[in-house]
């Protein structure tokens, strides 16, 4: 986890979403259990409180769940419930801007499609799709 802060939100608050990035990446996967609040608390530099209200959030919002005396690890489904929420922010709040952008700029289809990098396409209900090696050698 980069321990570099920004002053444009609450620190539990980046707290969380590095957490989230490491459940979407894979990193952390159901059952898995977070590094301890002190941990991160010590290694980060950061008051227990705060580590623990990033965390309240992710148990608030159902991705993890807290073990009495154990620690609180990733809820089965976590990944499942963030994709689909990160899909519909995406498609309501991102894509209204770039598909604006798109038509500002006269962009066609062909055009997009071209400058985009070469992706193998995922199997249905996989992951996200890996690059093509275009390598001749390959």
């Amino acid at each position: 986890m980069d321990p570099n802060w920004n002053d444009q939100q609450p620190i539990y608050r980046q707290l969380r979403d590095r957490m989230v990035a490491l459940i979407l990446e894979g990193a952390l996967k159901e059952g898995d259990p977070l590094p301890s609040v002190r941990a991160v608390a010590a290694d980060y530099r950061l008051n227990p409180i705060t580590v623990l209200k990033g965390y309240q959030e992710l148990v608030d919002e159902q991705l993890v769940e807290k073990r009495r005396g154990r620690g609180m690890y990733v809820s089965a489904g976590a990944r499942t419930l963030l994709l689909k929420g990160e899909r519909e922010r995406f498609l309501h709040e991102e894509w209204p801007r770039v598909l604006a952008v798109i038509q500002r700029l006269g962009l066609s289809p062909g055009e997009l499609l071209a400058a985009a990098p070469a992706v193998t396409p995922p199997a249905p209900g996989r992951g996200p799709a890996a690059p093509l090696d275009t390598r001749e050698d390959a």
